[in-house]
């Protein structure tokens, strides 16, 4: 009887040890999960707004085809670059930044050659529709924070003692985090040449 008993308390032990460790990390992959989500909406809001943007442009102004078509096709490469949260890994996550950062990118060279067309810059559909794109960074930046957020006690309950055992048992990995662009440590070069 004795015997049984200790089979049955070290398999309770044994239960215990894992399935608590289990849970927790489930639960914090479910958080990643979701802020992930939350990443990937406010993206694709801003992808929804890009052809309304591009459309308020061509309509107000004789517009530089290159620009527009730049724009259009970051957008393109960039919804067609998706991650599945549940095996987000450095090069995936690297890979999505740079199709994130194609858009920016010809955005901003967008907005900089409408300062050329005054009629543009005061048509209340554009300044609309640059106002939500403005909303629409801003609230990107707040959900790649939560991101990093979430993935901070993930990544903690992976690498410690005891959970790191049931986290390598049952395949749970580290997330990787968002990480500035390349070069976004050096300060902007500000041109006031109005020529």
């Amino acid at each position: 009887m004795k015997k049984w008993l200790i089979i049955g308390a070290v398999i309770i032990g044994l239960l215990i040890l894992f399935v608590s460790p289990y849970n927790g990390l489930v639960r914090s992959e479910e958080d990643v999960k979701r802020t992930w989500g939350d990443v990937e909406t406010a993206y694709q809001r801003r992808a929804e707004l890009i052809p309304n943007l591009v459309k308020t442009v061509q309509g107000a102004a004789e517009f530089e085809k290159s620009t527009l078509e730049a724009v259009m096709a970051a957008r393109a490469k960039a919804t067609q670059t998706t991650i599945d949260p549940s095996n987000i890994t450095p090069e995936k996550l690297a890979e999505f930044q740079q199709a994130q950062s194609g858009v920016s990118s010809a955005l901003s060279r967008l907005l900089v050659t409408v300062e050329r067309y005054p009629e543009l810059k005061t048509n209340q559909n554009f300044l609309k529709l640059q106002d939500d794109l403005v909303s629409t960074e801003n609230q990107i930046l707040t959900a790649r924070t939560r991101f990093n957020e979430v993935v901070t006690p993930y990544n903690n309950k992976v690498r410690t003692f005891p959970t790191v055992i049931t986290a390598k048992l049952f395949g749970f990995a580290e997330k990787p985090y968002f990480k500035s662009k390349e070069g976004a440590e050096n300060a902007p070069e500000v041109n006031f040449d109005f020529k």
